[in-house]
């Protein structure tokens, strides 16, 4: 994992998210905020990902944890860390998101367009077509079975180990496996220079 500056990010001992998400389960919200800060930042690159908004993330960021607080009794940690947890939710909450932005859309479509300003920078042309490409591949994605959708979105956007990702989803790890490699066929099928 790495910070936004390339920098390796700096992850603590596993063993101090059980200390930390023990109390935060009894209710200790000075607990749960460290938890906060010590996972809103992958879990925010993570939704960024997901939605391709830097907006979109925050909500989803705020959501995650929200989500969690309110589940606490039901969280599982895996391998010691809650990090695993927090992008399957993530993974969730962006999904929520991305339909409401498709039924935004699918309403601007009927009112009509919005007027046409011109703008001429090459940046915001090759961020236009990076978003294009993006909700191409976050729509081929959000085709696939939802076995698929979540094991994509935890292993191949979040970067979570196979191991951690089944242990999450309650599948066997070949079973995890079996599923993001049917998904990739998939996706390169829609999608084929995005998918390697």
């Amino acid at each position: 994992m790495t910070t936004s500056e390339g920098a390796p990010a700096a992850t603590a001992p596993p063993d101090e998210d059980v200390a930390l998400w023990a109390a935060a389960r009894d209710g200790d919200p000075d607990a749960f905020a460290e938890l906060y800060h010590r996972h809103a930042d992958p879990v925010w690159r993570h939704a960024h990902r997901l939605t391709g908004s830097p907006t979109a993330a925050e909500d989803v960021l705020a959501a995650t944890f929200l989500t969690t607080w309110r589940r606490r009794r039901e969280v599982q940690l895996a391998g010691g860390s809650l990090r695993a947890w927090l992008l399957a939710v993530a993974g969730n909450e962006a999904r929520t998101e991305w339909r409401r932005a498709h039924r935004r859309h699918r309403l601007l479509r009927r009112v009509g367009p919005a007027p046409h300003v011109v703008d001429h920078s090459d940046t915001v042309v090759a961020s236009l077509d990076d978003r294009r490409r993006a909700r191409q591949v976050l729509a081929a994605v959000a085709e696939l079975p939802a076995s698929q959708r979540e094991a994509v979105a935890l292993c191949l956007v979040g970067d979570v180990s196979y191991a951690d990702a089944a242990d999450v989803l309650g599948v066997p790890e070949a079973t995890l496996r079996s599923r993001v490699h049917r998904a990739r066929a998939t996706l390169r099928t829609v999608v084929p220079e995005e998918v390697r």
